[in-house]
């Protein structure tokens, strides 16, 4: 039986094993993998596009209230939201709705793209 502490035993059993970036140093003890859930939205999780070009990511149609509940679930502390979809004319000036969809409407006024239109098309712009 050896005199060593438990803690060294483990260190020197760690250094022998094989590391990620070729250094010998570190191991299981120094780099861990991250239990964080995934950041990427879900495949099934998307709205269709307005007239008629398709659904999903690809299409640019957005997260629907499922496909955000589950991203807020998966990701606490997440402010995402959907889409304004309500029509202009049936919003009240200055509301929050209001804001978001006029913020969002400028932030993507350069947006070339089919999916960029699509997403356009969604907010009303």
């Amino acid at each position: 039986m050896s005199t060593t502490p438990i803690t060294t035993r483990v260190k020197a059993s760690s250094k022998s094993s094989s590391c990620t970036c070729g250094c010998g140093e570190c191991g299981p003890l120094t780099r861990r993998k991250s239990n964080a859930p995934s950041r990427k939205k879900s495949k099934g999780y998307y709205a269709k596009v307005k007239k008629g070009r398709g659904s999903g990511s690809k299409a640019g149609g957005g997260m629907t209230t499922k496909g955000v509940a589950k991203y807020r679930k998966d990701n606490p502390g997440s402010k995402l939201k959907t889409a304004v979809t309500t029509s202009p004319s049936k919003l009240k000036r200055g509301s929050k709705a209001w804001k978001r969809r006029k913020s969002f409407c400028a932030r993507s006024r350069s947006w070339k793209s089919e999916r960029g239109k699509a997403a356009r098309r969604k907010w009303n712009c």
